[in-house]
């Protein structure tokens, strides 16, 4: 098991007493997924398209896997891809969908339709740590999170959507349909800048921008729903969280930023303690 600070696993004994074994054992038998997150080799207009140089240039993760259970399959491929610069830390998605669909439009409300989810947190304490959500409309919802949910005294007061990402730049391509169930589509790509800026006050004890070789803790997730909400087990994500729940970010995966410019040479993950 990774090595975790008595307070960081004093914090993670408040779950739910059932979730407790589970996460533990995830923590001591999954490895987390990485990734090598190569600069940008010139300007990126975030319009959902990604065909930039950098973009086309940049590898693919692995194909995304059920939350929990390694047996089951996705019958939809979700793959992703990053990037950054002075600027912006970027993630692209591209998601398998013959009915691609989607009704809400209001900024921060839940997002009841299949959507993409990112996870960010900087210094991997699953503390201040920033989630955001779009659905095939571009809505976005955005949350901070200063503790877990389950690891939190009760607060009739904290409200974590109160947050707003400034900055942030979000963008749909829709190969297909939208909201049109007699066509077959294809799939759909959402291309995501998330300002610097923003998540500086977050990164206590870590660079923001990082410099080279920094690594964030990183996940990404598709909750996939068909119109008649009788999907289930529709979680998909980058790295495996070994528990249906997301807010278990110890799980997350490692993002190593390099200085490196995406398509001059490879560089290998560092593994570390």
């Amino acid at each position: 098991m990774p090595e975790l600070t008595p307070e960081h696993l004093e914090r993670l004994h408040r779950e739910p007493a059932e979730d407790i074994p589970k996460i533990l054992h995830a923590i001591d038998t999954i490895k987390p997924r990485q990734y090598v997150c190569y600069r940008t080799c010139g300007p990126i207009t975030i319009d959902g398209k990604l065909d930039e140089p950098s973009w086309k240039k940049a590898p693919w993760t692995d194909l995304f896997v059920h939350i929990e259970d390694d047996q089951k399959i996705p019958p939809l491929a979700t793959r992703a891809k990053m990037l950054w610069d002075d600027d912006y830390f970027y993630v692209a998605a591209d998601l398998e969908d013959p009915d691609i669909w989607g009704v809400e439009t209001q900024r921060d409300a839940h997002i009841p339709d299949p959507d993409f989810e990112v996870f960010i947190d900087p210094d991997g304490d699953a503390l201040n740590y920033m989630e955001m959500e779009m659905n095939a409309l571009n809505t976005v919802w955005d949350l901070l999170l200063d503790e877990v949910y389950q690891r939190r005294a009760p607060d009739p007061d904290w409200n974590p959507t109160a947050w707003d990402w400034e900055g942030i730049k979000t963008a749909v391509q829709i190969d297909g349909s939208l909201n049109a169930p007699w066509v077959v589509d294809k799939g759909w790509t959402v291309e995501i800048a998330f300002d610097w800026k923003s998540m500086a006050p977050q990164c206590i004890g870590v660079s923001c921008p990082p410099q080279h070789g920094d690594q964030w803790r990183v996940n990404m997730s598709r909750v996939n729903r068909n119109r008649e909400r009788t999907l289930t087990d529709c979680d998909w994500v980058w790295s495996r969280q070994g528990i249906y729940n997301m807010h278990v970010p110890e799980m997350y995966g490692h993002v190593q930023f390099s200085e490196t410019v995406v398509g001059t040479r490879y560089e290998s993950f560092e593994e570390r303690a």
